[in-house]
């Protein structure tokens, strides 16, 4: 979980220094209105790309969930096994 929050703050860093270096490279370019829409789409991306990795936290908490119930379930099934073969030793 940890490794997403650093990889989220990482990319949501590097995005901002990016825009600040684009939009200064663009407004001395030349054409502002140019350089004001390909910031926007940068920023959509930028949204897309959150969104994206939001759901991918979310979908990797439930995965993990799932994967901790499996467990369980295994391991009590393994507990019964265990206790019906050592019901027939004794019989």
């Amino acid at each position: 979980m940890d490794k997403f929050q650093s990889a989220s703050q990482e990319l949501d860093d590097a995005l901002s220094r990016l825009e600040d270096a684009l939009e200064g490279l663009f407004e001395t370019a030349g054409d502002p209105g140019l350089a004001r829409r390909e910031l926007a789409a940068m920023v959509a991306d930028r949204a897309r790309l959150a969104e994206d990795l939001d759901a991918s936290m979310a979908r990797e908490k439930q995965l993990q969930a799932l994967a901790d119930e499996a467990s369980a379930a295994l391991g009590s099934a393994i507990e019964e096994v265990r206790a019906a073969l050592n019901r027939e030793k004794e019989a």
